[in-house]
């Protein structure tokens, strides 16, 4: 009887994806082979160069691919409010393990049916600028009938700072002149996301 892939160990799953060379990867953390987060060997000291770490293109591939299905199924069905699971899988796998910071914007119609999932600035590794004024530009562009936010944290520390709540709520009044409604805003390190509807702070 062939073997499911969900008895598979790590090993054999990752042979099946990249051949030979999965073995090896698999002595990885998962989160590091998928390029979620660095490896920790690669943990710098202050004032080093960051080394970019590439991710095995078969690997890069299935992550892609499991990124869009993502977003096809939101695009399709709409965001289930009651349960950010899916929306914070994508994000995890879309900017999860950026080196520099994003600020995303996942633009929705009435029905909450994913418009796009844009990234509106970038930053630096500790800072990105976000301009009220351009966010309301874009949700006009897109004809948005609601908004989740998003920007994640290269140092690896999901916990939002006051100043993230602070533009959360300068956005929040901005897009109620428009009728946009802010759902949420996650903010993403790595694989870990937290959801500022989720602790009552929209």
């Amino acid at each position: 009887m062939e073997k499911r892939v969900i008895d598979m160990s790590n090993a054999e799953l990752l042979e099946m994806i990249c051949g030979s060379a999965g073995r090896s990867l698999a002595k990885q953390r998962l989160p590091e082979v998928f390029g979620i987060c660095t490896p920790r060997q690669r943990s710098i000291l202050a004032g080093e160069d960051r080394e970019p770490y590439v991710v095995h293109p078969q690997i890069a591939a299935a992550k892609e691919l499991y990124v869009r299905a993502i977003q096809e199924d939101m695009n399709a069905s709409g965001v289930c409010l009651s349960s950010p699971n899916a929306v914070s899988s994508y994000l995890s796998g879309r900017i999860g393990n950026y080196e520099h910071e994003v600020f995303m914007c996942l633009w929705m119609d009435a029905r909450n049916r994913l418009i796009v999932a844009e990234e509106l600035f970038r930053g630096t590794l500790t800072q990105t600028s976000v301009y009220p004024r351009e966010v309301v530009k874009r949700a006009l562009f897109h004809n948005a009938a609601a908004v989740i936010f998003a920007h994640n944290h290269p140092s690896g520390d999901a916990e939002p700072s006051r100043s993230d709540e602070m533009l959360t709520n300068t956005l929040k009044t901005a897009l109620a002149l428009v009728d946009v409604r802010v759902l949420d805003h996650f903010v993403v390190a790595g694989n870990k996301t937290i959801s500022f509807a989720e602790r009552g702070v929209l």
